[in-house]
């Protein structure tokens, strides 16, 4: 690897996201980047072992399928714990010691950091034009920077709006098409609803957040400048921020955690009216309150403006061929068929895994062939997602220490949520913390300050 300062000048010097320069100095070709406590191994009888490391809910199930058909490649597989309880720390302490599987799991807003740092290697060379033509070009755009490819996207979840629809035709309420219209359904529960609300603005939401703000055309990081701009508070994150807290103000939603026993009272006890997140969530309710079957639908997300549609993402995973494989074409081959081929995506269902939008579009019918109507009242969702995976809005960047960013604004929606401070300030505190972070990895950086 090079050292701190050849580093830094690297990162500061390319337009996008800096480590093209950083990761070929690490090994760009595949020889020169062997490590010797790397765990993949070439089998007596000419079968090639690989690693793979991953929190998703079916993967043993897709590496057993992997295996029983592929005889020159065979797949050790680790569960390790999602990232924010610990495998993303895992990952980076293993390729510290120069022994990272050869495949991992990451996720979007993860993908830029682990890349910055050497963990996910440049595989441009490796993703054939065949798999780069299956793929959804928004969820492709997601793992390349500067036209360097960083992973291959195994889903992409488009934000979409779940919403109780026994409970809309008991109030009489329209499915709103606008963030205005939204707003004034907001009163309206809050008049004649009782306890309810219309949805709980989730204090542990930065990816929820980051969600809104990429629909309203807000760039929280940029690279045109050469360097690393950060802009956690621009003109249509303001926006989205001052909506938001108007409903908050005027007790109009819940305010707290949705990883708290408290949201899960407020879904299971109908008290909110809908769930802002993810395809994948359509899945995750499904499983967690088979209850309330029949009871809901989902519908797209409401815009800002009509005409002009625009979405973005909340969730969705990728799989890195990480710098210490030695055996990247293999990784590479076992990558491919997770994401493309139907024996897979059919394997991870076969496990109880929760709906997603597959990136390569071509695997959707796979997923509405076993996806089970009844709970969404015959609701064919995958066609939902399908229409509104292509609104979304091409061009946002993560940033390269998103978990750090999302901790800082957190702590700060929660005192928000509590009367001390307000959503702008939350995302304005986000910025500074963030900040020195960026310095300290050697990147060049400039901020907008709003």
């Amino acid at each position: 690897m090079p050292d701190r300062q050849s580093r830094r000048s690297v990162l500061a010097a390319i337009t996008a996201l800096p480590l093209a320069g950083a990761l070929s100095a690490c090994g760009g070709d595949d020889s020169a980047s062997v490590r010797s406590g790397s765990s993949s191994r070439s089998g007596s009888k000419g079968t090639t072992t690989i690693t793979f490391w991953s929190s998703l809910r079916g993967s043993q199930q897709v590496v057993d399928a992997f295996n029983r058909t592929h005889r020159h490649i065979q797949v050790d597989f680790e569960q390790i714990p999602s990232g924010s309880q610990g495998g993303y720390l895992k990952l980076s302490n293993a390729a510290r010691a120069g022994n990272a599987p050869d495949v991992a799991t990451i996720e979007y807003p993860q993908l830029p950091g682990f890349a910055i740092d050497g963990v996910a290697r440049d595989i441009t060379a490796l993703v054939s034009d065949g798999l780069r033509a299956k793929l959804l070009p928004q969820s492709l755009g997601q793992t390349t920077f500067q036209k360097r490819t960083y992973s291959v996207p195994l889903d992409i979840e488009p934000m979409v709006m779940h919403y109780r629809k026994d409970l809309f035709d008991r109030f009489g309420l329209d499915v709103p098409a606008t963030w205005d219209e939204y707003a004034e359904l907001a009163r309206v529960v809050r008049r004649t609803g009782g306890d309810r609300r219309i949805a709980t603005f989730p204090t542990d939401g930065m990816t929820q957040m980051a969600a809104w703000c990429w629909q309203a055309g807000a760039q929280w990081f940029g690279t045109s400048t050469g360097a690393w701009n950060v802009s956690l508070a621009d003109a249509p994150t303001r926006k989205v921020a001052a909506y938001w807290q108007r409903l908050i103000d005027e007790d109009l939603v819940y305010c707290n955690a949705s990883s708290a026993r408290l949201y899960d009272a407020q879904i299971g006890n109908g008290l909110v009216l809908t769930r802002l997140s993810g395809a994948w969530d359509a899945g995750a309710q499904m499983n967690a309150r088979p209850e309330q079957k029949g009871e809901w639908r989902i519908a797209p997300l409401p815009q800002w403006a009509p005409g002009t549609p625009a979405l973005g993402t909340h969730g969705g995973s990728t799989f890195a061929v990480t710098k210490d494989s030695r055996h990247p074409e293999a990784a590479m081959e076992f990558i491919e068929w997770q994401v493309a081929d139907p024996a897979s995506l059919k394997a991870r269902l076969s496990s109880g895994a929760s709906s997603q939008y597959p990136a390569a579009t071509g695997l959707v019918p796979v997923g509405r062939a076993a996806f089970d109507r009844s709970y969404y009242g015959g609701q064919d969702v995958y066609r939902l997602f399908e229409q509104e995976a292509h609104k979304i809005r091409d061009g946002w960047v993560w940033g390269p220490r998103m978990t750090a960013t999302g901790s800082v604004m957190q702590d700060a929606f929660a005192r928000a949520g509590a009367g001390s401070g307000t959503i702008l300030s939350a995302m304005r505190a986000a910025q500074d913390g963030t900040m020195p972070d960026l310095r300290a990895l050697g990147l060049a950086t400039t901020q907008h300050s709003t």
